[in-house]
C-alpha cells in the first residue's frame, strides 16, 4: 500500500526521493500497477511535475519522454511512428488504460504478453536513467529492470525512426492480449532483429544479426519452452514460425 505520496517540481528532488532506502520510494507514472492492492508498504514520486512528457522526432531518432502516455505516442506522434508500434499500443490495454499508463511504465512492468514490449525489444530501444545520464539498451535492461532500476528514473526512450517494422500476434479474442506474437525489425544496413512474446516474464529475443534465412529457425527456439494455461509450447513454437513468415512478406525481407 501506498504510505507516502510525493509531486516533486524538479528531477534532483525526485531523485533525491528516489535515493531513500526507508521506506522503499518508486515512481509513479500512470499507476497501473502501483495504485493496485498490495500488502507491501511503499513511498511513491509522482513524476507528471518533471517535464518528461514529450516527443520528438529528431533526424533518424524519436525521442519518447518517460512519462508519456501510451495513447498519447498514438494520437501526437503518428504517422511518425511504425505502424507496427501503433498496432502494438492499441493491442496492449483498453484505450482507457492507455490513457494513463505511461511509455517507461509499461517497459518496466512488462511481461511476455505485453505488446508494446515485444515491438520496443524488437526496435532495440534505448533508455536514458538518471543520476549519472545513463543510457541503457532495454535487451540488456529487462532481465535485470527490479534491481538495478532500483534508485534511478528514466528520463528518456529512443528509437530509431528509418526501420521496417512488423508485428503479428494471435488472440483468443481482439480483447485478450496475445497467446503468441513477433515483432520483426529490418534496418537499412540489413540487420534484422526478431522477438517473440506471449508467455514469460519478458519478450525474448530471438535473432539479432543478418541471417534473414535463420529467423523462422529462432522463432522457433525462442518459443520452444512457452508453456503456460494459455497455451502450449507446441503450438508456439509452429505460430511464432507463420507469425515471423507473415512479417518477413510484410517488411519485404528475404529468405
Amino acid at each position: 500500500m501506498i504510505i507516502e505520496y510525493h509531486r516533486p517540481s524538479t528531477l534532483e528532488d525526485a531523485l533525491e526521493l528516489l535515493a531513500r532506502n526507508q521506506p522503499a520510494t518508486f515512481p509513479l507514472g500512470g499507476g497501473t500497477v502501483l495504485n493496485q492492492l498490495s500488502i507491501d508498504e511503499y513511498a511513491v514520486v509522482d513524476l507528471q511535475h518533471l517535464g518528461l512528457s514529450a516527443l520528438k522526432v529528431s533526424g533518424n531518432r524519436i525521442h519518447i519522454g518517460a512519462a508519456c502516455r501510451l495513447q498519447s505516442l498514438i494520437d501526437d506522434l503518428d504517422p511518425a511512428l511504425p505502424g507496427a508500434l501503433v498496432t502494438a499500443i492499441s493491442h496492449e490495454g483498453s484505450y482507457n488504460t492507455r490513457q494513463v499508463a505511461t511509455a517507461a511504465g509499461a517497459l518496466v512492468a512488462a511481461d511476455g504478453r505485453s505488446p508494446f514490449a515485444v515491438v520496443m525489444l524488437a526496435l532495440d530501444c534505448e533508455l536514458s536513467i538518471q543520476p549519472d545520464d545513463q543510457t541503457a539498451r532495454y535487451g540488456d535492461l529487462l532481465p535485470v529492470r527490479h534491481t538495478e532500476l532500483a534508485h534511478k528514473l528514466i528520463t528518456e526512450i529512443t528509437i530509431p525512426a528509418e526501420v521496417k517494422t512488423s508485428y503479428q500476434s494471435i488472440s483468443r479474442s481482439p480483447a485478450d492480449l496475445p497467446v503468441v506474437s513477433t515483432a520483426v525489425c529490418a534496418w537499412p544496413s540489413g540487420r534484422l532483429r526478431v522477438v517473440v512474446g506471449g508467455s514469460g516474464e519478458m519478450p525474448l529475443l530471438a535473432l539479432d544479426g543478418k541471417d534473414t534465412e535463420g529467423a523462422e529457425y529462432a522463432a522457433r527456439n525462442a518459443a520452444s519452452e512457452m508453456e503456460d494455461q494459455w497455451g502450449s509450447a507446441e503450438y508456439r513454437t509452429e505460430m511464432a514460425a507463420l507469425l515471423t513468415r507473415r512479417a518477413m512478406a510484410e517488411i519485404g525481407a528475404s529468405q
